[in-house]
């Protein structure tokens, strides 16, 4: 057995104490409005968001950190956290990314097992990704493994979110999970080799619905 693959799903699991079920980005809006309310609107919502939000920008992101972790380019690392944080269209979104980071690093330095560099927490605001990437690499885990595993994690987060606020059954859910897993290996694939220059989070219906999500009457989710 792949002795990283433990570690893998410990990262990706729902019960990494991170606080990633509290949010929707921008889904809740979106039921609220009337955009998302059955199982087949939902799964445009999230997969329109990965193959052309997350996938595009988030994800290459990513993996370039897991390259730079491992080649201990700091100062690339720094980087790319401060590009990620620039690219957060409302304060939730930036909220959300911040506070995952930093319940993520302090949960790395509880565990007995993982050296921190001290370029981590040289970071005085850490996004979630920029941990994640860290993670990965000192567990020694493959940057397509990792990175499969990481959208994952988004999808099921947000198909979590869809079951509670459309709301779906869980036979939905599943057939969402489904259908977003056959487009993870593409998604993956062009993330992987994705240049630079061509990243791109240009995703205005999301902003639009994290916006007025922060102003929403009442609500279940905190982005």
């Amino acid at each position: 057995m792949n002795p990283s693959l433990p570690r893998l799903l410990q990262l990706a699991s729902p019960a990494l104490p991170v606080g990633a079920y509290t949010y929707s980005q921008g889904l809740e809006w979106a039921v609220e409005s009337g955009r998302v309310h059955d199982q087949a609107s939902a799964l445009a919502w999230i997969a329109a968001l990965l193959e052309e939000g997350v996938g595009c920008c988030e994800a290459p992101l990513t993996a370039q950190l897991q390259r730079a972790w491992a080649a201990s380019e700091h100062s690339e690392v720094e980087r790319l956290n401060a590009d990620f944080l620039a690219s957060r269209e409302s304060s939730e979104l930036r909220a959300e990314t911040l506070q995952m980071g930093y319940s993520l690093r302090r949960l790395l330095h509880e565990l007995q097992d993982f050296a921190v560099p001290a370029a981590f927490d040289a970071l005085p605001e850490l996004s979630f990704p920029v941990g994640w990437a860290l993670a990965a690499d000192v567990w020694k885990i493959p940057v397509a493994d990792s990175l499969t595993a990481y959208l994952w994690s988004w999808c099921e987060n947000q198909a979590m979110a869809a079951l509670k606020a459309v709301p779906l059954g869980q036979a939905a859910g599943q057939r969402i999970l489904l259908a977003l897993g056959r487009r993870l290996p593409d998604v993956v694939e062009q993330a992987l080799t994705l240049p630079e220059e061509r990243w791109s989070n240009f995703a205005p219906g999301l902003a639009l619905a994290c916006s007025g999500h922060e102003t929403q009457y009442t609500r279940l989710f905190r982005s």
